[in-house]
């Protein structure tokens, strides 16, 4: 990472944008640029708040990747925004169009915080499944973002990401290499794509976050190998979480698995906790950390590991969400959310049998 070659980059971030920075720390004690490049590292502590962007690498490189069995991904086309009814409560940062970044404090939950968690989760973890089973070569992500927009509506939820600091869909479509944040828009999926597909809905004033990596008809081996190891890693950082576990073993653990298969966890996005405000404290790292922290009961947050073929740096286009790979390597990412049990970890996210 371009910067003080001794400094590690601590870039934090979840769902936002390119918007601003919003700290009291002197921009010189945030950045470090290097004049001639087109990259910007940020130095911030785990327990940030406030943050509402970060600066990703720029480039408007798009050519073929370099093995030239595809090519990079382009713009689409945008659809106008898609109409939620009037009685559908919004989100609060829906009427001001600013992204509030990460807010202070843990969702720790009373047991009717709980049920409204296991709703919400519920929910979005249906219209998860129901939008992989329409993802096959010749969809557009943009007729995927119109059935997840519908579904969520229709069972009195609020899609999140809709207006979420200028967002303009209700569900992030990430093709191939494209890390996370995808616009949905007029591209057709093709034979051989790997597409994420990040749901969040607003259910009763709770937010519920899941995300995952699905086929679109022949992929290659190095496709589904990637994918299969990236939900291993997920689902291994789940099994460890119970009360009083740092939250630093989420990181080594995803970390140990990806690096057993020679793959890249990218950094620069995190985990956050999700409950009554789409992000909050604390900033679950995927990658080996010495970070304080521990979990507690009742408490819920997500895990989103992103690993990558090749390159880990992201690059943002010019949309000021869409962040890809800088070589145009693939990249793959599974999220649920979870709430901390006696036991360990319940996931709120997953489909009942």
């Amino acid at each position: 990472m371009v910067g003080a070659s001794s400094l590690q980059p601590r870039l934090l971030s979840s769902f936002v944008g390119d918007r601003l920075v919003q700290s009291r720390q002197p921009l010189a004690q945030l950045f470090h640029y290097n004049p001639g490049r087109k990259h910007v590292s940020m130095q911030l502590s785990r327990t940030f708040s406030g943050l509402t962007n970060l600066l990703f690498n720029r480039r408007n490189n798009l050519d073929e990747v370099p093995d030239g069995k595809r090519k990079r991904l382009r713009p689409g086309k945008l659809s106008p925004r898609r109409p939620v009814p009037n009685h559908i409560k919004r989100p609060p940062y829906v009427k001001t169009r600013m992204a509030p970044g990460i807010a202070s404090g843990p969702e720790v939950h009373d047991l009717k915080g709980i049920e409204h968690m296991r709703a919400s989760g519920r929910l979005a973890a249906q219209v998860l499944n129901y939008a992989g089973t329409l993802v096959k070569p010749g969809i557009t992500t943009d007729e995927i973002d119109e059935v997840v927009h519908q579904m969520i509506i229709d069972n009195g939820a609020y899609p999140s990401p809709l207006g979420y600091g200028g967002f303009p869909k209700s569900v992030c479509t990430s093709v191939n290499e494209c890390i996370c944040h995808g616009i949905p828009d007029s591209r057709p999926l093709q034979d051989g794509d790997i597409i994420n597909i990040d749901v969040t809905v607003y259910l009763n004033g709770y937010h519920g976050d899941t995300s995952a990596t699905f086929f679109c008809g022949d992929v290659s081996e190095e496709a589904r190998n990637l994918v299969k190891v990236t939900k291993e890693s997920l689902d291994k950082a789940i099994s460890i979480c119970a009360p009083g576990v740092e939250f630093k073993k989420i990181g080594k653990t995803i970390h140990d698995h990806a690096d057993k298969f020679g793959y890249g966890v990218v950094r620069q996005f995190v985990g956050h906790g999700v409950g009554r405000v789409f992000h909050a404290d604390p900033v679950v790292l995927h990658f080996r950390n010495n970070d304080g922290g521990r979990m507690v009961l009742n408490q819920t947050f997500t895990i989103e590991p992103m690993l990558t073929v090749g390159s880990i740096n992201p690059v943002m286009w010019d949309d000021d969400w869409t962040v890809v790979t800088e070589d145009g390597s693939l990249s793959a990412q599974f999220e649920h959310t979870i709430l901390i049990t006696e036991d360990g970890a319940e996931i709120l996210t997953q489909c009942e049998a």
